[in-house]
């Protein structure tokens, strides 16, 4: 990895993605136990607060890419790492003094899905100008085996953390997270020349941006069949935290049932530290048939969840579809956004990441209300069972389609299958 990190700003980019993330995953334990055991939320309340998080990627998704390809990219993920550390020591403060409601937490939840939309459409755009194509993959990897790690230890943290302090506190360590990360990105001295793009109207940039990724014949494959993923994935994720914090013979609604969460949830960490160990080594398949692979794999790794029991034998079953989920989604991920950052124009970066990143995460919207009104009325493991077989479905589509021949160009080489 030497030749990454002597590119100017790689080195701190890394440094200052790496300290938000193990921040973030000590929230991912603390905000749905503060919902369900603090607020006393229920399910379906589960399953829209879910979907709050998610909302601004899919009202103002496309929006934030343009906003990403008209401006330099370094200070608005400065602007927002500072606002999003000052939004979640508000929560905390106002959740430790009883302040808070599940409905006011939504709210927060809104405002700071918000603001990560736009911090994700600039991230993802401003890595291709700190490091040469041929690099990519390797970049997204160090940053993906970074993440990797945090989720090993963060959720463990965060249970710790919560079970000893309570979740209001917990939080603030992921809002000190946030400030440092702030910090870090304003040391970045690589000059980022000003954006040069044609402008001729928001409208106009936004159709430019969706056509692009939906008519470039591999990008729609990816993209079409990833929102359907995510759409199920959503699903998944809040009827697995309510199997795991409410279930019998599993959670108990207790603040210790977020240590058994953590605990989980770091055993998703370890996979992925494991599949982005693996990366590499899948690389000659080409960049399409590892993200196939791993459509493929994703709901067969999610049924000994659906099928865990009561006692120590479930928590391992539980804890084993978090690893093996995370084995092939480390597996996929570098190559996956090497892919389409590739191929894809430095003025459109901004608009490509979010069109498919502000759908992908905006399913959220749609699927975690869903999972926390089919949990309350037909139970957990049948709502698991039913996203399952729907993830399946979309796997078996992309494994048809042109995904599966997309790789990753070299310097110089034009792409073969992008659009003329």
């Amino acid at each position: 990895m030497t030749g990454l990190f002597a590119h100017p700003g790689y080195g701190r980019f890394w440094t200052a993605d790496a300290v938000s993330t193990f921040g973030t995953y000590v929230t991912t334990v603390a905000l749905p136990t503060l919902a369900v055991v603090t607020l006393d939320a229920s399910d379906v309340q589960v399953g829209l607060l879910n979907g709050a998080r998610w909302t601004p990627y899919l009202l103002f998704g496309l929006l934030a890419g343009v906003v990403a390809d008209r401006y330099r990219r370094r200070p608005l993920l400065i602007a927002t790492d500072l606002l999003r550390a000052a939004l979640l020591a508000l929560v905390a403060g106002l959740a430790a003094a009883h302040l808070m409601s599940i409905y006011g937490l939504m709210a927060f939840v809104a405002v700071f899905g918000a603001l990560s939309l736009l911090y994700d459409a600039a991230h993802q755009s401003y890595l291709p100008s700190l490091v040469p194509p041929t690099l990519l993959t390797r970049a997204n990897a160090r940053l993906e085996q970074t993440t990797a790690l945090a989720q090993t230890t963060g959720p463990f943290l965060g249970g710790s953390l919560v079970a000893a302090i309570g979740a209001p506190l917990a939080m603030i360590v992921d809002a000190v997270s946030y400030l440092m990360s702030g910090v870090i990105l304003a040391s970045i001295r690589r000059p980022e020349p000003k954006r040069e793009t044609e402008r001729r109207g928001v409208r106009a940039e936004l159709r430019e941006g969706l056509a692009y990724v939906y008519r470039h014949p591999v990008l729609r494959s990816l993209a079409l069949t990833l929102h359907a993923r995510f759409l199920f994935a959503s699903v998944i994720s809040t009827v697995f935290t309510l199997l795991v914090l409410r279930d019998p013979g599993l959670g108990d609604s207790s603040p210790h049932a977020a240590v058994g969460l953590g605990l989980v949830l770091a055993c998703g960490g370890v996979g992925a530290v494991v599949g982005n160990a693996l990366s590499g080594l899948v690389s000659r398949w080409g960049a399409g048939r590892v993200v196939v692979a791993e459509r493929l794999a994703e709901p067969v790794a999610w049924t000994p969840a659906a099928l865990a029991v009561g006692g120590i034998a479930g928590w391992t079953m539980v804890a084993a579809a978090q690893f093996l989920v995370w084995v092939a989604l480390g597996m996929s991920g570098p190559h996956e956004m090497a892919y389409r950052q590739s191929v894809t124009p430095d003025r459109l970066q901004g608009r490509m990441n979010a069109t498919i990143r502000s759908l992908n995460w905006g399913m959220f919207t749609v699927g975690g209300p869903i999972g926390g009104v089919l949990a309350a009325g037909i139970g957990s493991r049948p709502t698991l069972w039913i996203a399952i077989g729907g993830m399946a479905v979309a796997a078996a589509v992309a494994a048809c389609s042109p995904l599966r021949a997309a790789r990753v160009p070299l310097v110089g080489e034009a792409p073969a299958d992008a659009l003329a």
